[in-house]
């Protein structure tokens, strides 16, 4: 049986020095499809590249993620102008995309203390938005400090195919997503502590998929973090919900699949 990692950045920075283990160690546990997130246009051409070099694994995704690179190690609100280079390349390149992401709303508040960044944010969602469902591609999504209103915007906009990456929401809200028809996926930090059991649990298998945020969000925050340790999501998401993880495995599988239609015909075509 395969996995798929529906969320992770693999043109990081941190996977450029041993990227070949990183993608062997990932095939040996299992791991089909790399759903490639990217966060600003600078990564883009990467991972295309990446996509180039391991067709049948690399499923890339372009987004304009709602924070960006501030002075030094500062993050700032997205801005309008920050998707001026982007809006060609989705385009360009909208045969290659499965999905657009990494966008959505992160409110924070030391990352957007002022209304005017959460409109920035807002309108640079909403504006990606538009750009999936003229490309008829779903999105893989953010939503940190900002669930209920990342999800009733996605309602409000008429998005129906939408993965909420790490979601850290109330029980109540995830809900809601899931009456929308939204998936939710977790990354191997959910098993370092059990805050989101409950909503895990709560959260019908259908509407699940796996993911590892890789590099980041492992099971040990200092450690870097990548595919292959997909199979602790899996193994967390099983032991929450009382079953196999096998079943677990095959349905968000599925899951991902049904999600990210294009990741599983590029496969096929590949193979």
């Amino acid at each position: 049986m395969d996995y798929v990692d529906c969320h992770c950045h693999v043109s990081a920075p941190e996977f450029k020095e041993d990227l070949e283990e990183v993608i062997q160690r990932a095939r040996d546990v299992g791991v089909k499809t790399l759903v490639a997130v990217t966060e600003e246009v600078g990564e883009f051409d990467r991972v295309l590249q990446l996509q180039d070099r391991y067709p049948d694994l690399v499923a890339p995704c372009f987004g304009i993620h709602p924070l960006q690179a501030g002075g030094g190690s500062e993050q700032r609100s997205v801005k309008l102008q920050d998707l001026d280079a982007a809006l060609p390349m989705f385009y360009k390149h909208r045969e290659r995309l499965v999905a657009i992401g990494e966008i959505g709303l992160d409110f924070t508040p030391w990352c957007a203390p002022t209304e005017q960044d959460r409109d920035d944010q807002m309108n640079v969602f909403i504006k990606q938005l538009d750009i999936a469902k003229e490309l008829q591609l779903p999105v893989n999504v953010h939503s940190r400090s900002a669930a209920k209103v990342t999800i009733e915007t996605m309602r409000e906009q008429g998005i129906s195919r939408a993965l909420l990456h790490n979601f850290a929401g109330k029980p109540s809200v995830a809900l809601e997503g899931v009456k929308a028809g939204y998936c939710f996926s977790f990354p191997p930090a959910v098993c370092r502590n059990r805050q989101r059991d409950k909503l895990i649990k709560q959260i019908p298998l259908e509407h699940i998929c796996l993911e590892t945020d890789s590099p980041a969000l492992g099971l040990d925050k200092h450690v870097r973090n990548e595919p292959r340790n997909i199979v602790l999501s899996c193994q967390h998401i099983a032991d929450v919900k009382g079953l196999s993880p096998q079943t677990v495995q095959l349905v968000t599988t599925q899951n991902a699949y049904r999600l990210f239609p294009n990741a599983n015909a590029h496969i096929r075509e590949v193979v």
